[in-house]
C-alpha cells in the first residue's frame, strides 16, 4: 500500500510540468532552516527526465537561490528586532545608573554625578564582546564579505552564512548574486555527474 502511494508519488513528480515546481518548492526550502536537502528529488528527477537537464538545473538554482535569500532576510528581521530589543534595556539602564549617582551625591562619599560618557562607552563595548559568541559563519563573513556567499550551499554551514549576512545588513543584490552562482554551480556539477553515471 505505502510502496504504491510513494511510486505513484514519484511518478507524478516526474511529469516536467509538476516535478520542476517540485524541484523549485523543495530547493526553496532546503536553502532555509528547516532540515532538509534538494538533491535526492534533483537527481532524481534527472534520472528520470534526462532531457531536462537545463530546465532542473536553473529552477533548482532559482528555488535555492530563494531559500537563501529569504534566510538572509531572516537574518536581517533579527537584527533589527534585537536592536529593537537593546534600545530600550539600554535606556532602562542608563536611567538606573543615573539614578545611582545621584543617590552618591547625597551621600557625598564618593565622586558626584552619573559616569561619564567615556565610562559608559566602555561599559557598553564589554557588554557586547561578552555578549557577542562569534560563530565560525560570522568569522568567515566577517573576513570574505558577500563573495564567501559562494559557499552557501555547503550542508551545515551555508544556512548560517546567509543568516549572517543579512545580520551584518551586506549589500542583498551582491549577496544574491553570488549565492546564485555558487548554488548554480553545484547543481551544474551534480547533474554532470550523474550524466556521466548514467548509462
Amino acid at each position: 500500500m505505502l510502496d504504491s502511494i510513494f511510486a505513484s508519488l514519484l511518478a507524478s513528480s516526474a511529469l516536467p510540468s509538476v516535478g520542476l515546481g517540485v524541484i523549485f518548492v523543495v530547493s526553496a526550502l532546503a536553502a532555509t532552516i528547516l532540515p532538509m536537502g534538494s538533491e535526492p528529488i534533483f537527481l532524481g528527477y534527472l534520472a528520470l527526465q534526462p532531457e531536462f537537464f537545463w530546465a532542473a538545473v536553473l529552477v533548482a538554482t532559482a528555488g535555492n537561490s530563494l531559500g537563501g535569500f529569504i534566510t538572509y532576510w531572516m537574518g536581517a528581521g533579527a537584527q533589527l528586532a534585537f536592536q529593537r530589543w537593546r534600545r530600550p534595556r539600554a535606556d532602562v539602564g542608563g536611567s538606573a545608573v543615573a539614578q545611582q549617582g545621584e543617590h552618591r551625591t547625597v551621600g557625598a562619599s564618593d565622586s558626584p554625578g552619573p559616569p561619564s560618557s567615556t565610562q559608559r562607552e566602555a561599559d557598553a563595548s564589554l557588554a557586547t564582546r561578552s555578549s557577542a559568541q562569534q560563530t565560525r559563519a560570522q568569522v568567515w563573513v566577517h573576513r570574505f564579505g558577500a563573495p564567501i556567499l559562494l559557499l552557501s550551499w555547503l550542508p551545515v554551514v551555508g544556512d548560517p552564512l546567509c543568516a549572517v549576512a543579512g545580520w551584518l545588513r551586506l549589500p542583498w543584490l551582491s549577496c544574491l548574486i553570488f549565492m546564485a552562482i555558487g548554488k548554480f554551480a553545484r547543481y551544474l556539477v551534480l547533474g554532470g555527474v550523474l550524466k556521466l553515471l548514467l548509462p
